[in-house]
């Protein structure tokens, strides 16, 4: 038997996943959990992430694998000295420090317009190019000291090849690689140190079918971004959009075309095979359940439970607890309104669960009106387990909505492509082979007004 590992190197954890690459089947899994973080300072040591890697491969209880790929966190900012030493710690996609950078950033090309031409994407706070320009503005010691600067991805691949490569995934992420021309924008680069030397410090863009070397005699694949390895691991289609429910919440579809939107809520990436995965985030989805859950003192069976209780003319609740991405609005906090003296516990449950699917699917609307979705909703992710909000987001979304019946996403899609390149196959004949694409269905419950309410609080 032939096996093959995918990794997911998330903002809270490294999950490995090791499957037969004939059958898909699991037989190994392990997990190490990372260091908690809280915006608006979130940063990590890259070293943690290695550790975790080592231990989540070791609780693997691994066989030898041909073929192995990492998936990761987007847009974090790895920034190494000659002696591939972090010359700061790795600011994570969800840290917000770097907001005024993209405001300055968005000033310097003239408007977004012209950044969504440029990139397909206009520059927020969680872009690398934006921590860039953090570090080059309030850190100059250390920025004298930049090396190289990779992605969270990359610096674990590095870690087992010794090369600085990354996909065109991930790079489309960083705010300062084209997935329309699939080249670098020195340009970009320059707004932040004309005076670098950017060639030498970028990573090299490998192709979906490329190696980026070996590491135990395995092939180590090119690795991609959480968003691009999850649309791998659910077998996305055309037509299809996932609705991915995490710490924070995205909601994306493959397209054959790059998109361009100047009102920067949906980002114009690049996937990883060779198309394109315009994408909406959110950064706030099951952590604001959660959040509630815990006031509520309920385990989570207990909050679905209390939310489909309610019906749904209670509270609206706006959850921008930790600011947000999608609309960008880094400095924002949760809002509720519409409370009376009469307000259950029931109705603050679905208060959370209603703020959570209306910020996802304003995300889908958004997606609607660049690219043409008809078939199904995909939801993945921890926070697709809560039944309530399954139920809110089919209630309200108008398409067809499955729960996804791959578990882990991001790790599945890594394994897809580390079978993919190591039979130098296309990425649906091993999705097809492993029987990706399947889900439950769910019945939806009545959202009444729920959307319109939301938007009035949004807008106000």
């Amino acid at each position: 038997m032939t096996f093959v590992a995918g990794v997911d190197s998330s903002t809270q954890a490294t999950k490995v996943e090791i499957r037969d690459v004939e059958s898909g089947e699991i037989v190994g899994l392990g997990r190490a959990a990372h260091t908690a973080v809280t915006p608006p300072k979130s940063e990590q040591e890259p070293a943690m992430w290695w550790t975790a890697f080592q231990l989540a491969w070791a609780d693997a209880m691994h066989p030898d694998v041909a073929a192995i790929s990492i998936g990761g966190q987007q847009h974090g900012m790895v920034a190494l000295d000659v002696d591939d030493r972090p010359v700061h710690p790795a600011k994570l996609w969800n840290d917000t420090e770097s907001a005024a950078d993209a405001r300055w950033l968005v000033d310097q090309l003239g408007d977004n317009r012209s950044w969504a031409d440029a990139i397909g994407s206009v520059p927020v706070a969680a872009f690398t190019i934006s921590k860039l320009s953090w570090l080059h503005r309030t850190r100059p010691e250390a920025w004298s000291r930049v090396a190289h600067v990779l992605l969270p991805h990359d610096e674990i691949t590095r870690r087992l090849t010794g090369r600085y490569t990354t996909d065109r995934g991930d790079a489309s992420g960083t705010g300062y690689w084209s997935p329309a021309t699939g080249e670098y924008r020195w340009d970009l680069l320059d707004l932040i140190d004309a005076g670098a030397d950017w060639a030498s410090i970028v990573p090299e863009v490998l192709g979906p079918m490329d190696s980026a070397g070996s590491w135990d005699g395995a092939v180590v694949a090119p690795g991609t971004g959480d968003n691009m390895a999850a649309a791998l691991g659910v077998g996305l289609g055309p037509g299809d959009a996932v609705v991915s429910i995490g710490t924070s919440g995205t909601v994306y579809a493959v397209s054959d075309t790059p998109t361009h939107d100047a009102t920067g809520a949906v980002a114009g990436f690049a996937d990883a095979t060779g198309r394109f995965l315009p994408l909406v985030c959110t950064s706030n989805a099951a952590k604001v359940l959660d959040a509630v859950r815990r006031l509520l003192d309920v385990d989570h069976a207990g909050f679905d439970e209390l939310a489909l209780a309610a019906e749904p003319d209670g509270p609206v609740l706006l959850p921008y607890f930790d600011g947000e991405r999608t609309p960008n609005r880094p400095e924002a906090r949760g809002t509720i309104a519409g409370l009376r003296t009469d307000v259950s516990r029931a109705q603050l449950a679905r208060a959370a669960v209603d703020g959570v699917a209306c910020g996802l699917l304003d995300g889908l609307d958004a997606l609607r009106s660049l690219t043409e979705l008809t078939g199904r909703v995909f939801l993945v992710g921890g926070g697709a387990r809560s039944v309530a909000l399954q139920r809110v987001i089919a209630g309200l979304a108008g398409m067809d909505v499955i729960v996804s019946d791959t578990g882990e996403a991001v790790a599945t899609g890594a394994a897809v492509q580390a079978a993919a390149v190591l039979e130098q196959v296309d990425h649906a004949v091993i999705q097809k082979r492993w029987g990706l694409g399947t889900g439950r269905p769910v019945d939806g419950v009545d959202g009444a007004d729920i959307r319109e309410r939301y938007a009035a609080l949004r807008d106000a």
